[in-house]
């Protein structure tokens, strides 16, 4: 397919972005990515606090075992070899304990460890675990392009009756006792959970991904970001930071032009939207939607946001620990993100991987979800310029996550040196995203098509990717990426590379 005299504008450098860049120059066209921040990156970026790296996020990197999509999607593109990664424990991908009885629960990765685990704490509940399991992968299976099989249909068309169930009433089909059933909901703040609403198939790919087994970053995450402009470039395109559009030009159904912050007009085939979708709207003239769409977008809402505090930890005061801790309050409040009152239900925190990591750490990242509602005050206010009651506030509620956290630590608070906290309004204004969204769109099983956005829009020209299409996350966006991309090049034809590179490589080895 001759694609070389082809160009593509993409709006945001975040892992969208970046994603569908690197995919479209490897397969000739002329990318330029244009990134507002000076550090490209989005969720991905790393920053710098007394003297060391810290990541925006909290990466647990899935999809990654041998053969999974993205050890597959990262092979093709020619990045796995520049960046690093440890495997988490095997006995304990991930820890739970709840504040109100101590007790403290040891989730193993792997399918039948998985099991296992859960069935020990849980003996009479093993054949309904057992049950539960063969029914996440069930519905994860019928979701094609999670593993990469060639398509010819809508890649995410919900096929089965389960998928769009509540996953709360699709995990007590299985699952009799209540604390069990809490403890399977247990990454519920990594997609948003909530009661009654969330489809049981985002529950699915989750768990099924987390199952299989999970990575983290050695080093700042900035590596992967970084990977990606390097295809990008490598191939002729162009990643710009700083370069924040200002405004879209549309004669009639195409765009014509985007002009940046500086005033320059950036020309293309192709405009591919990786921001949030209600952002993009914000960008576009008018006359380019529908008010029926602009209202319509306006109606989704978003995902919950987060805050977030980043440590730096005295020496040789907390050990360095290989998995994801989750602290609750109560035995069943994972699906509450708590109110002003009574924030945090619940935390996650890590001790990020570094170079030669030895026995102790030295950083700390700790985050809970955080409702939009809960910074109003402040909403229209500007970095640096929030005022005293602001900064009051984020100290109180640093503060509040550390108290929490000891439950699981008790001699956290005697090993910080520094503490730095972050509130979604740090995440709306660095990352783009409407109310601070982490997670782009919610997905409400009661109307499951209104959150439903399709890559291709009524302005000819003008696509989206990222994580308010489909699944979010490390696993969920580069899936999306290769959908944009395949509108451009034909479909299946990503995909199709994809698997047989990863054949041709496996042949050699």
């Amino acid at each position: 397919m001759e694609t070389t005299k082809n160009k593509a504008i993409i709006i945001g450098g975040g892992l969208g972005g970046l994603f569908t860049g690197a995919i479209l120059a490897k397969e000739g066209w002329d990318v330029e990515v244009l990134e507002k921040n000076r550090t490209i990156g989005g969720g991905l970026q790393s920053f710098r606090r007394w003297g060391m790296s810290f990541d925006t996020g909290m990466h647990m990197l899935v999809g990654f075992e041998p053969g999974g999509n993205l050890d597959k999607i990262c092979s093709y593109l020619g990045v796995l070899d520049r960046i690093e990664m440890r495997k988490v424990d095997d006995d304990c991908a991930d820890e739970i304990t709840c504040a109100a009885t101590g007790k403290t629960y040891r989730v193993a990765q792997g399918r039948e460890a998985f099991i296992e685990s859960l069935a020990r704490e849980f003996p009479d509940e093993r054949e309904g675990l057992e049950r539960y399991v063969d029914h996440v992968y069930a519905i994860t299976d019928q979701v094609g392009l999670f593993y990469l099989r060639p398509y010819d249909y809508d890649s995410w068309q919900m096929i089965g009756d389960d998928f769009t169930i509540p996953a709360d009433e699709f995990i007590a089909m299985y699952i009799k006792d209540k604390h069990l059933r809490d403890l399977l909901s247990l990454r519920s703040p990594l997609f948003d959970g909530r009661v009654g609403e969330t489809p049981a198939y985002v529950h699915s790919i989750i768990n099924t991904l987390y199952i299989d087994g999970a990575r983290r970053f050695v080093g700042p995450s900035q590596q992967l970001a970084d990977a990606l402009a390097q295809v990008i470039e490598e191939n002729g395109g162009k990643v710009l930071a700083g370069a924040e559009v200002k405004e879209v030009e549309v004669e009639g159904k195409r765009i014509t032009a985007v002009v940046t912050a500086d005033g320059e007009r950036h020309t293309a085939d192709a405009y591919i939207s990786a921001i949030h979708v209600g952002s993009m709207l914000d960008l576009m003239p008018e006359h380019a939607f529908t008010k029926a769409y602009r209202k319509r977008i306006d109606a989704i809402p978003n995902t919950c946001s987060a805050f977030t505090i980043f440590i730096k930890l005295k020496p040789n005061m907390i050990p360095y620990i290989n998995h994801t801790t989750y602290v609750k309050r109560h035995d069943e409040s994972v699906f509450d993100l708590g109110g002003p009152q009574d924030w945090p239900q619940g935390l996650m925190y890590m001790t990020p991987a570094q170079p030669g990591q030895g026995e102790w750490a030295d950083r700390m990242v700790i985050t809970a979800p955080m409702t939009w509602d809960q910074i109003a005050p402040w909403e229209n206010t500007k970095h640096g310029h929030r005022g005293g009651d602001y900064l009051k506030w984020k100290d109180e509620h640093t503060q509040r996550l550390i108290d929490l956290a000891c439950v699981s630590l008790p001699n956290l608070r005697d090993a910080i040196a520094e503490v730095e906290g972050s509130s979604p309004l740090t995440v709306r204004d660095y990352y783009g995203a409407r109310e601070g969204a982490i997670y782009g769109y919610r997905k409400d099983c009661r109307d499951i098509m209104l959150s439903h956005i399709a890559p291709v829009t009524k302005v000819q020209n003008l696509y989206y990717t990222g994580q308010c299409l489909n699944l979010h996350g490390i696993c969920g966006v580069p899936l999306t990426a290769i959908v944009t991309a395949e509108i451009l090049l034909g479909r299946n034809y990503v995909i199709n590379k994809i698997n047989q590179h990863y054949e041709a490589t496996a042949a050699k080895a």
